[in-house]
């Protein structure tokens, strides 16, 4: 789907498919039958259920579970906000590509497709301390890139990036969305120093001010402040809502590029789980002000859908116990 008009875009993150409440129902029932005490195996119980809510299944399947690894360029680089140079998003596409990064061997044991997308990456986005970071035809061509990424046929999905300086913009969105000045929302990233961590605030403080009039609405904060690779994020969980597909949400940047769609719509992110919470300062309060618990927390800190990806081993281990544990009957074991 390509999207025209900021008010297209927006007209689809308010009609929002709400889930089956019979096939969530359904699954707690059989849960309520297995050879085990109610509720034991906590949240595996309700990852189940929720599998079911969202692919509309009384029986939840795993058959396709793929990862999107969204890559893009900055311009806020510029400003000296990480530790890396800028070159290192094309080199680490390479990585991708060859098998050698860190989401390529968690994709595998996971039993996950793995499908990176590079995105313009020989034209970063705008430098947001002097103007914004896309305009709307680059924004909508990178939600929309997004967007169509994700086919009906899939069962889960995860999404990742990989965007050197990204965790300056994802703190700049979390700051205008959930407010309390740069300061609060800003981490070292990729390592950056003392003098390093200064200089992103900085910049974000400067692309706060430049771009306040866009922080009333968020597909605009999105825009200004963002990347087109979280663009892309915030189209492929759009997507994953109106085809029916759960999502597992990586770390800061990817939670962060969702995160306008809860803004605009009040269960916008219902049908993802937030995979870990990341050792980057900003994520844990991020999920907190968007009420997602996370399922792990391991001090990762890498991006690329590394988190979210370990998480679809958890996701699989609820499904086995949900479809191949034996009920009270069939296991002739007394109830309580």
């Amino acid at each position: 789907m390509l999207f025209k008009s900021l008010d297209e875009l927006r007209a689809a993150c308010l009609d929002l498919p709400a889930g089956s409440d019979a096939a969530a129902n359904a699954v707690a029932r059989r849960q309520d039958t297995l050879t085990k005490p109610q509720g034991s195996l906590g949240r595996l119980e309700t990852i189940a259920a929720w599998l079911a809510r969202w692919q509309g299944r009384d029986m939840p399947k795993l058959g396709r579970v793929k990862v999107f690894v969204f890559a893009g360029n900055h311009g806020v680089t510029a400003q000296g906000v990480s530790a890396f140079p800028s070159e290192v998003t094309v080199q680490m596409v390479a990585n991708f590509a060859g098998g050698g990064a860190a989401i390529n061997q968690i994709a595998r044991i996971a039993g996950a497709e793995l499908d990176v997308i590079p995105l313009d990456l020989d034209h970063p986005t705008g430098d947001f301390t002097q103007v914004p970071a896309m305009d709307d035809e680059a924004f909508l061509a990178a939600v929309s890139a997004g967007y169509g990424a994700v086919t009906k046929d899939l069962d889960l999905v995860c999404f990742g990036e990989m965007g050197i300086g990204n965790t300056t913009p994802a703190a700049a969105i979390s700051a205008a969305l959930l407010g309390g000045g740069a300061e609060k929302w800003t981490g070292r990233g990729t390592g950056v120093d003392d003098a390093g961590l200064v200089r992103k605030i900085t910049a974000i403080e400067a692309g706060l001010k430049r771009h306040a009039e866009a922080l009333a609405d968020p597909l605009k904060i999105a825009a200004a402040l963002g990347g087109r690779e979280l663009a892309a994020i915030f189209g492929s969980t759009l997507a994953a809502r109106h085809l029916g597909v759960p999502v597992l949400l990586d770390g800061f940047v990817c939670t962060a590029a969702a995160a306008p769609l809860a803004k605009l719509h009040p269960t916008g992110l219902a049908h993802t789980l937030a995979a870990h919470v990341s050792a980057e300062s900003g994520h844990r309060r991020l999920l907190e002000g968007l009420g997602l618990p996370p399922l792990l927390d391991l001090g990762m800190r890498l991006g690329e859908g590394s988190g979210a990806c370990i998480a679809v081993n958890i996701v699989r281990s609820a499904l086995e116990c949900h479809a191949r544990m034996a009920s009270f009957a069939e296991a002739g074991v007394s109830e309580k």
